[in-house]
């Protein structure tokens, strides 16, 4: 039987994938300028702790929650179509939000920013699946995508900077909407529209469950984090388990689910999808604290904290380029597995920062942040290239639903941690003397503390802020801990779990004899073609 060699990608499609790399842009540029812009929103909304965690993580939620429907949707009525939908209403979204009067509004239009961003990352990388055929041209358009969220965090912090030291707060939402605008433009006269031909019906019960699910797991995770274990939290973890107990069943059920839980069953997918959110959640979890750090701490400018951001990003951008020409020479595996070791000796540096550690911090940061371009480009490319193109949006959505979880959990969990930290450290060693207000605005967040402080007489004054200061300090090294070590349990696991997976996921394994042993429908040609290696030829 001969064999046929995939078609190799042109100028049109290298062009295309400049207009995808707009919407990776946008949405780390949307998250890192928040980072920057919660002192100012705090100053000017006043919400509570709850409602900031609010304000930062719903809109990751809201992603995570509508992704596999929105991933599965794309693949029925067109990724390009779709792209273009969520694109508009990103940008309608950004001009609500900048203009948010209060705090539950802006939580409110950070809900609606999260479910137009939903449909946004299934498509642009289901679009570079069918898009790149051949499997090398793949994997460096995808360290290509990948660069473009790197990017955008070193171009936030800069623009974002800029807006909060000449305009209010809510200038930096505006961002989004020149940019949802020319990737309106480009996308129509650029991009291919691509379907499934037999897309089957689409569950509406299915996509309901899913979102039912993630969000009750997400809420009663973050109410027991910020408050202890409750009646409320915990009926709402143990509801969304149960509905997602219900909703894998049906997917077991359906002849057309909206995630084909047969590819669980292929090692190269789920060590990389594992890899892929764990590694998420201990980056995201620490990423708020270092931005407080740099501006709350250091007393560096909104501006000058996103300068000292950019070499970090810098860094990614040459992880996730420099990764495609690693693989070439060496496995998979030891490629991750490299990447999330620099990660744990970032994060183990900065368990060093003390009052007055900018080189500590900036260094720490560059080498995690070079180890995730490596690996979060190898983890995305070998999830989307088990699937088959007709289901690539459902197969990146739940690419995409792993990373949001992951980011959001992490932000929720271990920044709720964070700040417990930090509270337990004040009211252990707030000054005496302190009017009850601002003593209990400076236990509350550290940009209260640095409020409380500037109130107060001199040598008082400077007490509370060098308590604030040390406490917070605390909660950052047990974060930082944390993650150095979750990504050294992660080098092992992707150690062992990849090692047979060879240069561009030619797998030494053969899934479909393994499914089939375990009585797995294993006819369906589309499904075949799923388990097979990304790199090897149709015969």
């Amino acid at each position: 039987m001969s064999v046929v060699t995939p078609p190799r990608a042109g100028r049109r499609e290298w062009i295309g994938l400049v207009v995808l790399m707009l919407p990776t842009l946008l949405i780390v540029m949307d998250l890192t300028v928040l980072h920057l812009a919660v002192p100012h929103l705090s100053a000017e909304l006043q919400p509570s702790s709850a409602q900031l965690l609010w304000i930062v993580d719903i809109y990751g939620f809201m992603i995570a929650g509508s992704l596999i429907t929105m991933g599965t949707l794309g693949d029925r009525i067109g990724r390009r179509r779709l792209l273009l939908i969520g694109a508009a209403a990103f940008g309608a979204a950004s001009a609500i939000a900048a203009f948010s009067t209060s705090a539950g509004m802006l939580i409110g239009t950070r809900a609606l920013l999260g479910v137009a961003g939903a449909t946004l990352m299934p498509s642009t990388l289901s679009l570079i699946r069918n898009m790149f055929l051949d499997p090398r041209q793949r994997t460096i358009a995808i360290g290509i995508w990948v660069s473009g969220f790197s990017a955008g965090s070193a171009i936030g912090p800069l623009v974002g900077g800029f807006l909060l030291e000449h305009f209010w707060w809510g200038s930096v939402f505006l961002l989004g909407v020149p940019v949802m605008g020319v990737l309106l433009v480009a996308g129509s006269l650029l991009l291919p529209e691509y379907r499934d031909p037999n897309p089957g019906k689409f569950d509406l019960l299915s996509a309901v469950l899913s979102l039912a699910a993630v969000l009750l797991m997400i809420y009663g995770l973050k109410q027991v984090a910020q408050e202890g274990v409750g009646l409320i939290p915990v009926l709402s973890i143990v509801a969304g388990v149960a509905i997602g107990f219900v909703f894998v069943r049906r997917q077991r059920s359906l002849a057309d689910p909206l995630i084909d839980l047969r590819l669980f069953k292929v090692r190269a997918f789920s060590a990389s999808l594992i890899a892929y959110t764990f590694g998420v959640f201990a980056a995201f979890g620490i990423f708020l604290f270092i931005a407080q750090y740099l501006q709350l701490v250091l007393g560096l400018s909104p501006l000058e904290a996103g300068m000292w951001s950019v070499p970090g990003a810098i860094a990614s951008i040459a992880g996730s380029n420099l990764a495609p020409v690693f693989v070439r020479r060496l496995r998979p595996a030891y490629v991750v597995a490299g990447g999330m070791a620099l990660a744990a000796f970032g994060l183990a540096l900065i368990t060093q920062v003390g009052l007055d550690s900018l080189a500590i911090i900036v260094i720490g940061n560059v080498i995690m942040s070079f180890g995730f371009g490596l690996t979060f480009t190898l983890t995305a490319d070998l999830v989307v290239g088990t699937a088959p193109p007709e289901r690539a949006g459902a197969a990146s959505a739940i690419s995409e639903t792993g990373a949001e979880f992951g980011g959001a959990l992490g932000i929720a969990v271990l920044g709720t941690l964070g700040m417990a930290v930090y509270r337990s450290q004040m009211l252990a060693t707030l000054p005496a003397g302190i009017p009850s207000e601002a003593a209990a605005a400076a236990q509350e967040t550290l940009g209260g503390a640095v409020a409380a402080a500037g109130q107060l007489a001199s040598p008082l004054g400077a007490e509370v802020l060098n308590a604030a200061h040390l406490a917070f300090i605390q909660g950052l090294h047990l974060l930082a801990a944390i993650g150095a070590v979750g990504f050294v349990l992660l080098t092992i696991l992707t150690a062992v779990l990849l090692r047979h997976v060879n240069t561009h996921a030619d797998s030494s394994e053969s899934a479909v004899p393994e499914l089939e042993a375990q009585g797995a429908n294993t006819s369906d040609s589309s499904f075949e073609k799923a388990l097979r290696p990304a790199s090897a030829p149709e015969k």
